[in-house]
């Protein structure tokens, strides 16, 4: 292989599986050489929970990647999610410092400065600093240097997590010889990969619904505004199946699969028949009864989110409206059922018709997104200062 060209893995380690997509920059361009997928074990809700399950795993995972990719993985974008990540706003005004009211590059370090400056409490590390529009004036201004006025502001979204939990996957990750080149939220890859420019700009939510977590990212005048994670995903509706109609985990899975839908479609009367080898047979379950209770989570998830967005989702500025990707995307129903909620037009988020077809699937978004997401931070999709 030639030596411009360096083989990069892109991680997540997700609640059901682990996936590695192998990869190369070269002569400014992103070449897809290698992808594999694994069960994922020792890990809840995005995060590990066993070490040692979790390590054999992800080495599985990296190995059969690497030899797909025709190269060794020694470096990976590593996808952030889980329950305990979490963010704040900082904020901060500057009065302009020139004689002639004009905005100095030294105004704009000291206002960013200024809002990255809160610190954050003991036990909790940085993963994102994500930086809000500035405001001239009270008025927005997507680069003041030189633009007249008087007063400068900005905010920064800033997401933490677990150090310990955090550090503790970038130790397995070492112990396999491995370098985490760089931490990257999973909303943020799930997004550069689902929307347009444009689409940023104009403004969009962005829903990555997995196995374990719903990670969110809010789009506004084309920079990520908000993100978060909510760790409730695709199992707990298999969850609330076993729990409700009083079957195995296995058999709930398959009703999911097989007969999910986010609205109560068939007739009251339609009933479907399981046997406890998960073939049809002589136990009954009213259809509407199962697409019910997926209906109810997944509004319940969709009411959580939008609660935790608060004021900062405007469907006035998400004029793009909502982009659901994830696994758990693929239920029918699930982005009308998103549009009735958040109150703007919902759609099933795709990757670019560049991506090859094994990696087009939606439970793909963010660990293909991470190469995305890297190659597009010069349009500021990955600013994490000025």
């Amino acid at each position: 292989m030639s030596t411009k060209f360096r083989i990069i893995g892109a991680l997540e380690i997700g609640t059901a599986t682990i996936k590695v997509v192998g990869g190369a920059f070269g002569g400014g361009k992103l070449s897809i050489l290698g992808h594999s997928e694994c069960p994922s074990v020792g890990v809840s809700k995005g995060t590990i929970v066993d070490s040692d399950a979790a390590k054999e795993s992800i080495r599985q995972t990296i190995l059969a990647a690497g030899q797909n990719a025709g190269a060794p993985i020694d470096h990976v974008f590593l996808a952030q999610s889980g329950g305990h990540i979490d963010g704040f706003l900082g904020e901060a005004s500057v009065d302009v410092s020139t004689p002639d009211n004009k905005v100095s590059a030294l105004d704009i370090d000291r206002v960013c400065r200024l809002a990255m400056a809160n610190e954050i409490r003991e036990g909790l590390s940085l993963i994102h600093h994500m930086r809000r529009p500035f405001l001239l004036d009270g008025k927005s201004a997507a680069n003041p240097e030189l633009l007249s006025g008087h007063k400068l502001e900005v905010g920064y979204w800033t997401i933490y997590g677990s150090t310990r939990k955090i550090s503790a996957t970038i130790q397995i990750l070492r112990d396999l010889g491995l370098k985490v080149a760089d931490l990257i939220l999973s909303g943020q890859a799930s997004g550069a990969m689902v929307t347009t420019v444009e689409e940023r700009r104009t403004g969009a939510l962005v829903l990555d619904i997995g196995a374990g977590t719903t990670d969110y990212v809010l789009y506004r005048d084309g920079r990520a505004y908000l993100a978060g994670v909510l760790p409730v995903g695709g199992s707990h509706l298999t969850n609330d199946l076993s729990l409700g109609l009083r079957i195995a985990d296995e058999q709930a899975e398959t009703l999911k699969r097989r007969l999910g839908h986010c609205t109560n479609a068939s007739e009251k009367t339609k009933l479907v028949w399981l046997n406890s080898d998960l073939t049809m047979g002589a136990h009954p379950f009213p259809i509407q009864t199962v697409e019910g209770i997926i209906s109810t989570r997944v509004r319940e998830i969709f009411e959580i989110v939008k609660t935790r967005l608060g004021e900062a989702f405007v469907p006035e500025r998400t004029t793009a409206g909502i982009v659901i990707t994830g696994g758990t995307s693929k239920l029918p129903g699930i982005a009308q059922m998103a549009a009735d909620v958040f109150g703007v037009p919902a759609r099933l988020g795709g990757p670019p018709s560049s991506v090859i077809e094994p990696l087009r699937d939606p439970s793909y978004s963010t660990v293909v997104g991470l190469f995305h997401y890297k190659d597009q931070g010069a349009s500021g999709i990955a600013d994490s200062a000025k």
